[in-house]
């Protein structure tokens, strides 16, 4: 069946990519995780890496063209069942929270339908989360199965948390009566090592402003230094992030370098403020 490959988000404020390369032309069969073209934009040149195994049966465009973020790279036909996306009834009890850079499974999609059609008592599903780190499924340190609460009645979950960790909850007076589905939500979390650290840059400064909104002031060696040290310990090697490779090594060496970031620009804002 028809399995439409859209281009993910691959950088803050991007808007669209040029096509660089193609690696593949229509007629050729591929394999799950062969690349198949070459993005740039402004910042980076990307690899596209097919999801799926398939005979290529369209293509976006020519090299030079420009394809907007969202928009269909590519269409690729498949054994498995339609992955084309179906449109939601608001008038149904159950609503999804759309989220950014992220594809379901023909598996999880199916179970989504089954929810949809006999939710029984429950009120809200959470779903596994298969987040990819420079194309690697990181399956250890803690990013898996990550799960997320992403699709519950109408009027019974709310959004809660701190800009840009927000999350969903169900509203506590209500029957917390929620299940996990089996298969995963595929997250294009980062696609290039430029995007990862743009956003741990942005992260870090959100951070930093709810830290001093709690009241972290001076300058503090033990939250700078020793802090990301423990933290890179922790998810690194007690939580097995060394088993992800080399992508698994610098996800947590920079997440590490997020939190000292953080703790050092909380600082900065109030260094400043005192002048």
């Amino acid at each position: 069946m028809r399995y439409e490959f859209k281009l993910p988000d691959i950088g803050e404020g991007i808007a669209e990519a040029e096509i660089v390369a193609w690696h593949v032309k229509v007629g050729d069969t591929i394999a799950e995780d062969q690349q198949i073209a070459d993005m740039m934009t402004d910042k980076a040149t990307v690899e596209m890496e097919s999801p799926v195994a398939g005979k290529v049966i369209e293509l976006a465009g020519e090299v030079g063209d420009q394809v907007p973020i969202g928009s269909v790279l590519a269409v690729i036909e498949t054994a498995g069942a339609d992955r084309a996306a179906e449109p939601v009834d608001d008038s149904e009890d159950e609503r999804p929270l759309a989220d950014g850079a992220v594809e379901a499974t023909p598996e999880l999609a199916e179970e989504i339908r089954e929810a949809l059609v006999n939710p029984g008592e429950i009120n809200g599903f959470w779903l596994p989360r298969k987040n990819l780190f420079l194309g690697r499924w990181m399956r250890h340190g803690g990013f898996y199965p990550d799960p997320k609460l992403r699709l519950f009645r109408n009027g019974i979950g709310f959004v809660t948390g701190h800009d840009p960790h927000d999350r969903c909850e169900l509203k506590p007076e209500l029957a917390q009566r929620s299940r996990q589905f089996r298969n995963a939500l595929v997250h294009y979390t980062y696609p290039t090592l430029s995007y990862y650290i743009a956003h741990m840059n942005r992260y870090s400064s959100l951070g930093a402003e709810l830290a001093v909104s709690q009241g972290r002031q001076s300058f503090s060696v033990a939250d700078i230094v020793i802090r990301p040290l423990a933290t890179f310990f922790y998810n690194y090697v007690v939580r097995l992030g060394f088993l992800d490779g080399g992508e698994g090594l610098l996800m947590h060496l920079y997440h590490a370098v997020y939190v000292s970031w953080k703790y050092a620009k909380a600082w900065e804002m109030t260094r400043i403020k005192s002048h």
